[in-house]
């Protein structure tokens, strides 16, 4: 009994905690796409906080499943919660091996989703401040580099564009001074027009596909310990879903098997021995 109350308490701990933070994703999302002005970009790939909703609904309906199933001992809901869980671990590990056998056309496709997302640059706030810690984080500028940015209406460098900040970068993409206190949100104007050799005095000039993918390669035992371990929570909860679906099964047979037995005794009551002596009492 008490391996029971284990498996069914630690399966339902670790749905709750997914279960709260899906909620706050979604709060968080909904929050930001009600904030945003209303002529923004709408794609999945290109907006954060859509994204968010995305996963924090699919996650905390999955996770509700787990709950409920785990506490009320519905074994239809953890068949459920079972077969999705599931089917998504199935999933992350047929994208990692096609991500892994065809790296070439993950990174092409990178590539240009992260391209579309400095054309978008300035139609969405979240997708700006993205891509604002991004290239401060990794200390990038633009996808393969810092002339990129000629891709943005804002920044395109050309005789033609009116713009205060054509043949400029953002200035996330500035190097910062050390004893820096004030941000000068100009200091990457005109850096397109300027070689590489006198850019990289003022602005990152390497590009954040490039720059990532170095840092993960730096990074690769804390990239696969975060995906093992990741993997291996999914693994856990299945393995603990399963256990109390065979063990809500065991106990719902064996009740079967004790009700069946005492009907059959209850029907043989009614039944007298042969030969039976009516008279001694």
């Amino acid at each position: 009994m008490r391996g029971y109350r284990t498996i069914k308490y630690t399966l339902f701990i670790f749905c709750y905690f997914f279960w709260v933070v899906s909620a706050v994703l979604t709060a968080v999302g909904i929050y930001a796409k009600i904030a945003k002005e209303k002529d923004v970009v709408d794609t999945l790939t290109l907006d954060p906080a859509l994204l968010l909703i995305i996963v924090g609904s699919v996650m905390f309906l999955i996770t509700f499943l787990g709950c409920f199933g785990a506490l009320r001992n519905a074994t239809c809901l953890l068949k459920t919660f079972l077969g999705i869980l599931t089917a998504v671990l199935l999933l992350q590990i047929a994208a990692g091996v096609v991500g892994y056998l065809f790296t070439d056309k993950v990174m092409e496709r990178t590539e240009k989703l992260m391209t579309k997302a400095i054309v978008l640059y300035r139609e969405d706030q979240d997708l700006e401040n993205a891509i604002d810690f991004i290239q401060k984080k990794f200390q990038c500028c633009g996808v393969e580099s810092y002339k990129d940015w000629s891709h943005n209406v804002y920044f395109k460098c050309s005789d033609t564009n009116p713009s205060l900040e054509a043949c400029g970068v953002p200035f996330s993409c500035c190097v910062q001074l050390q004893n820096q206190t004030v941000l000068n949100t100009m200091c990457g104007y005109g850096m397109q027009q300027l070689e590489e050799s006198s850019a990289r005095q003022d602005v990152f000039t390497i590009g954040c596909l490039e720059k990532i993918v170095s840092w993960a390669k730096n990074n690769l035992l804390l990239v696969a310990g975060l995906t093992a371990g990741l993997l291996l929570l999914e693994v856990c909860m299945i393995s603990l879903a399963a256990a109390q679906i065979c063990r809500i099964n065991k106990v719902q047979q064996q009740r079967k098997e004790i009700s069946h037995r005492g009907t059959s005794e209850r029907k043989d009551s009614y039944w007298y021995p042969p030969f039976a002596d009516f008279d001694e009492e």
